[in-house]
């Protein structure tokens, strides 16, 4: 994955959930109408998430495809 890539909205396409990945090393996660559901850290090596949830939670998650695999969810790039 090219540098800065992932950065932006990504979302399933049910549209329920929304994950912002922010320049900053920051995540935003949003669920429904919850905005900031989950916020936290997160590390990316080469296609690969690791997260630091703001309440000590680790979750990880996968780019394959233009595709990013996060907690059995697939999420596609918002378009700007």
């Amino acid at each position: 994955m090219e540098k800065d890539q992932h950065i932006g909205v990504w979302v399933t396409k049910d549209g329920y959930i929304r994950h912002e990945f922010l320049p900053n090393g920051r995540y935003d996660e949003a669920r429904g109408n919850e905005k900031s559901a989950y916020t936290g850290f997160y590390t990316i090596r080469g296609k690969h998430v690791e997260y630091l949830d703001d309440t000590g939670f680790i979750a990880d998650g996968d780019f394959k495809d233009g595709v990013f695999y996060h907690a059995g969810m697939a999420l596609y790039k918002e378009s700007a």
